[in-house]
């Protein structure tokens, strides 16, 4: 069998796209983030009114674990950022 025989349904790249322009690509670049999650978390309308961006919840939630006592923090750190 031939191997170097073109077959069209093998290029679906569009002629439009330069591979020449499409360096610097790191591989497993994200796999980190991607293997930890995602926690998506929704608000309510009346809370998500007074915070506007994740900035502004994670803020408020770490004024709220300090006043709350030290007990939650062990609890509240971030993954990866915990003593192992």
């Amino acid at each position: 069998m031939n191997k170097n025989i073109y077959n069209e349904m093998d290029d679906d790249l569009r002629p439009e796209y330069d591979l020449s322009e499409l360096k610097g690509g790191v591989r497993g670049k994200y796999a980190l983030k991607y293997k930890q999650g995602t926690n998506l978390i929704l608000l309510e309308s009346d809370v998500a009114e007074v915070f506007k961006d994740n900035e502004s919840v994670n803020e408020a939630l770490r004024l709220l674990i300090k006043i709350a006592g030290a007990k939650y923090k062990k609890a509240a750190q971030p993954v990866g950022k915990a003593d192992v």
